[in-house]
């Protein structure tokens, strides 16, 4: 598919040839709710804890005898129904990360490429890589695509405009390796830079099905 190529104006500079499996490919959302999910546990630090009867301090007396005080029986202050006592069954920490087929994860983030793309929400930007770091510039430029949430995928070694973007709340920039499903979908804009089109293209690139190969030959 053909996509137009635009400055930091929004003027169109030129055109780019994108491979329709990555930017074309059918929208799942299914595989937005799967991959998002998954990336939003892994987030999760899983340090809640609360005191078990044996971590709770106090002392293991008997607070007051067996018999004859007309109140239940008990053996120990630090019980789980006294005040103060242990926890049952309360939270401990645990690891909340799992993963996912590295298939479903690509196809979700071609998913959501498309999507936007779909929506006229993907820009390819050639030459916006500022002199220095310009938070001011930046702004002026995600103003020009009325774009002020934005993501913005370029070189890692872009740095000034890493900068640039760092101080504006709602935009954010991420290297080309760190693409992920979730960041494309809270952005409603997507900025990629033209240096890095056809590294993301032969890392998401889909190879054809059989169903697809056999409507070929026929």
């Amino acid at each position: 598919m053909k996509f137009d190529v635009v400055d930091t104006n929004n003027r169109k500079v030129g055109e780019a040839e994108l491979d329709d499996s990555v930017f074309g490919a059918p929208i799942k959302e299914h595989l937005f709710w799967e991959v998002v999910r998954m990336q939003l546990a892994n987030r999760r630090r899983g340090t809640h804890a609360t005191r078990r009867v044996a971590e709770v301090r106090g002392s293991g007396k008997k607070p007051y005898k067996q018999k004859g005080t007309g109140q239940a029986r008990h053996g120990s202050k630090r019980a789980m129904n006294m005040r103060g006592g242990g926890v049952v069954f309360g939270p401990q920490p645990r690891d909340y990360s799992y993963r996912m087929p590295k298939k479903m994860v690509r196809g979700a983030l071609r998913s959501a490429l498309s999507l936007r793309a779909s929506e006229q929400r993907l820009f390819i930007v050639q030459g916006w890589v500022p002199a220095e770091p310009k938070t001011k510039e930046a702004q002026r430029v995600l103003e020009t695509f009325s774009a002020p949430n934005a993501l913005v995928v370029g070189s890692p070694s872009n740095q000034t405009l890493a900068k640039s973007l760092r101080n504006l709340p709602k935009a954010k920039f991420l290297a080309m390796d760190a693409m992920n499903v979730f960041d494309v979908l809270r952005h409603d804009a997507i900025f990629i830079s033209q240096d890095v089109v056809e590294a993301l293209q032969a890392k998401l690139h889909a190879p054809m099905s059989r169903a697809e190969r056999e409507a070929q030959n026929v």
